[in-house]
Order: C-alpha cells, then structure tokens, then sequence
C-alpha cells in the first residue's frame, strides 16, 4: 500500500533538531534535495502499490535518496543505515521533517528499493535533473545576449559536441573456470540429493553413492597446481562430469521413488535447473573441444552474467553487462545496457536522436572511437550536417597538413572527457563492481551510478560558482581572477539557480 503525502519541501532552517540548532542551507545534501525534482516521478513509483491492501510503503524520495546515499558514499546496505541514522542531513536528503535517533528502515529494504526503482525511471530522472539547469543556463544566457542569440538561430543548426563510447559493469564474482564451476556444480547436486533422500519415506532403499570425497580430493589435485597440462584439465573435467552425470540420475531415481521437488526451496530449484543447463553446455565444450559456445554461463549464482570480451590489455574478457553511453556538457547518459555482447556502432543513431530529441538540435561533431566510424555512420552523419571525429575510410594520405594534425589530437583530448566518467565511475563508485545479484536490481544500481555521477558533477560546478564569487568579494589573488563574460555568467548562472 502506498499514502499519498503532501510534498516533503520542508526547508532546511525548519528541520527540527533534538540537540538545537539549524541545518545549514549551502550543505551539499541540501543542495541536492533541492536540485532533485522529487514530486514529479512519485505518482510513477506508488502506481506499483495498491492504495488499500498491505502496510505503508516508503515514500519515492526516501527509496530513492537512501540509494542515491548509498552509491555516493560508497558504503554497504547495513553501513547506509547507519549514515542515515546518525548524520541529520541525510535525514532531511530522505525527506525526513526532524531528527530522529531510530533508523528510518531495514537495511534489507534497499533489495526493495531497488526492485521498485526501474532503470528506465532513474534514466528519465537523469535527463530531467540536466535538462533542467541545461535551461536554466540557456534562459540566462538569452537574456544576457538576447539580440546575438536571435542572429545566431537562423544560421547555426548544430551545436554542441556529443561523445560516444561503450564499456562493461563487473559483477561481483570470482574468476570462472569450467573446472571451477562443474565442482560447484557437483556440490549443489550432492545438497539436493541429501534433501530429496531425507522426504523418502522408504526404509529399505539404500542412500545413492554421491562419491563427494573422492571427487573433492580429484578436483583439488588439479585446481592447486601452478601450471596444469591440457591433458590433465581435461581428465579433471571428464571427471566432474561424470559425477554430475550420476548425481542427476540419482535425482531422477529419487523422483520415481516418490520425492517431490517442492522440498526444494526456490533458489535451490533455480540452482537445480541452473546446473542442468552448466552440464550441458560443459558436456559439449568438452566432446567437440571448443571453448565458445552461445549463452555461456559463467557463475552458478547469477547465470545472466555472460563473459563480454573487450580486447582490452589489462583484461581481455570482463563478466557482467555491457552498455553504451553518451555524454555532452560535462554529463553522462545511459543509453543501452545488456548482459549479452553487442555491437556499440548500431547505436550511433539513436544516441544522436535522442541528443536531438534532448536539447532540440544536432550535434556539430560526434566523437567516437574506431568501431564507430564505419561507412553506414559516416554517410548518416554526413546528411545531417555532423562531423564524425577521426580520419577518413581508405589509405591514408602521403601529406596531411597541420590544421588536420591539430583537428585529429583535439578530437581525441575531447573523446578523453568519456574515458574519464568511465574511469570516475568504476574507481570512485560502484561501476567497477556491481553488488547487486538479480539482473533487475543490477541494472538499476548501474543507472543510479550514472545519476549519481551528474549530481556530482552539477554539485562540483555550483560549488565551483560559490569559489568564484568568494574570490571576486575578497580580491584574492588577483592574477588567478579573470574577469571574463564566462565566468561571471556562470556565477549568475549557479546564484540564480540556487534561489530557484
């Protein structure tokens, strides 16, 4: 059940405090609470409650802020409640009226927050929170230049710089190996069978031989070793799969003596057809000797995950879902996101589409790196207008002047500005391991990741503005002060958009 509440736009000097005193307004929380367009993305999130049936749901700003708190500090679902519990402004961040020493929820509501919270609605939150200071901006900057910008609409039709590029999300498992995951296999199977063999009521059946000792002793004989040979992994592997083989057929026999698989939890059933399916898959790795095969399962307990080569130098395959992005003005978008292996230069188009569709024109250069710059792209671009970076299709010519050199290196130094949100993004949060086990919620902690990111962004430059306007007051270092027409817009810019 979801209540419907009056909009939490309690301001921050009214936050009751137990101890005295008031919050302060230029507070990072309090900055983002207010940049957050809460109200308008609630009806969306209490459309998948019921108004009369169930306890009382948390409200969207709560849901979303603890895991907009979570991703930005980098802490634990436990540790997040904590911060909650003892820091007021993350109070007031979730829309709480006053101070409370009690933790505002369970730690395993987070699990909920993301199964309710779509990917798809942090993606539209994302677009709206730039969409709107990039408006902002743009009403100030007309009403700076309002007789220039009226001159520059008819003849400029692109504008801007539009980077593009794709990456991959590690999900949080340990290397896999075939030989790794038929032992995991074998000991999933051993459980079941101690479960199935205990709901028999037959006294006189005796209990199958799962052999389990002498295939654990067998399997580390050969995973402890420095160096194996192919003739002995493979010996190792024909193994595990026998056993396998026989532990799936005791199952069988179990059935047909009575046992039912509603013994069986949920998530043991899942690893029961889940083992299934690594048996198969394995069984035919090892008899055509091939180390490729469609849909490969790599990990027993997320078997969504799909091995994504990259042919990068520090690792040449990564385990989790690959995604495109594109990124403009200092911000960063998810664009598409999959757990299989696709092709990033098919989504050349749509990204530029939906740049269109974001800011109402096309960009003046796309800037991309090989694998989009194919002939298809090129002509697609051309037609538009749009200069696509890099050199063109055929041999190189013998002569390339310097104005061409100068063009190719600024290409690359702004095509870097992705690489960074990409590096920012898996060092400085979750986007070099994701934590979370269900493919739904994993893609969702990969969208909050990108919102969190521009919050961080747009709060830096803001704080930036404040730096700005401290340094012009007090005449600080005079030499480092350029009073030029950007800087002071941009302090107009931030002030205005503060009040607002």
């Amino acid at each position: 059940m979801y209540r419907k509440q009056k909009q939490q736009d309690t301001p921050p000097e009214e936050f009751e405090l137990s101890f005295g005193g008031k919050l302060a307004a230029d507070n990072r929380w309090v900055i983002l609470a207010k940049i957050i367009p809460w109200s308008e993305f609630e009806a969306e999130y209490a459309a998948i409650f019921t108004e009369f049936l169930g306890a009382p749901a948390k409200t969207f700003r709560m849901a979303l802020g603890a895991l907009i708190i979570k991703e930005k500090l980098g802490t634990s679902d436990r540790e997040t409640v904590e911060q909650i519990r003892e820091n007021p402004y993350l109070q007031y961040f979730i829309g709480m009226s006053a101070y409370s020493n009690h933790s505002p929820f369970d730690p395993s509501m987070l699990v909920h927050f993301r199964e309710r919270i779509d990917m798809n609605l942090v993606n539209r939150l994302n677009q709206k929170i730039v969409k709107n200071v990039l408006e902002s901006q743009a009403e100030e900057e007309i009403k700076a230049k309002k007789s220039e910008v009226e001159d520059s609409k008819s003849e400029v039709k692109n504008r801007g710089k539009l980077i593009l590029d794709a990456s991959c999300a590690p999900a949080d498992i340990s290397y896999p190996t075939d030989l790794g995951l038929l032992n995991q296999a074998r000991k999933h199977t051993e459980i079941i069978i101690d479960i199935l063999y205990n709901s028999v009521k037959v006294k006189n059946s005796n209990k199958p031989r799962t052999y389990r000792k002498i295939a654990r002793k067998e399997y580390l004989i050969v995973a402890k070793k420095k160096k194996v040979k192919t003739d002995e992994r493979r010996k190792a592997i024909k193994k595990q799969l026998q056993y396998i083989k026989r532990n799936l057929a005791h199952i069988q026999e179990l059935m047909n003596a009575g046992a039912s698989l509603l013994e069986l939890s949920n998530r043991q059933y899942k690893m029961l057809l889940v083992v299934a399916e690594v048996y198969r898959q394995q069984l035919w790795l090892y008899e055509h000797e091939k180390r490729s095969i469609e849909d490969r399962i790599v990990s027993l307990s997320q078997p969504h995950i799909r091995p994504i080569v990259r042919g990068k130098a520090a690792k040449n395959t990564e385990f989790g879902a690959k995604f495109s992005a594109s990124c403009f003005d200092g911000y960063v978008f998810l664009d598409q996101i999959s757990w299989d292996n696709f092709n990033e230069s098919g989504d050349l188009k749509s990204q530029v589409e939906a740049y269109k569709n974001f800011t109402g024109y096309y960009p003046e250069s796309v800037h991309v790196d090989k694998i989009y710059r194919n002939r298809e792209n090129r002509d697609w671009c051309k037609e538009r207008g749009i200069r696509i970076s890099g050199p063109p299709l055929g041999r190189p010519p013998k002569n390339v002047s310097k104005e061409t050199k100068k063009q190719a290196i600024d290409d690359e130094r702004i095509r870097n500005s992705i690489e960074g949100k990409f590096g920012q993004g898996k060092r400085r949060f979750s986007l070099g391991r994701v934590m979370a086990k269900l493919p739904h919620t994993s893609l969702t902690s990969i969208a909050i990741s990108f919102l969190v990111m521009n919050l961080s962004t747009l709060l830096s430059w803001l704080l930036w503005g404040f730096f700005c306007q401290f340094f012009k007051i007090t005449s600080f270092f005079p030499c480092l002060i350029s009073e030029s027409d950007y800087l002071v817009n941009f302090r107009q810019q931030n002030l205005i958009f503060i009040s607002a």
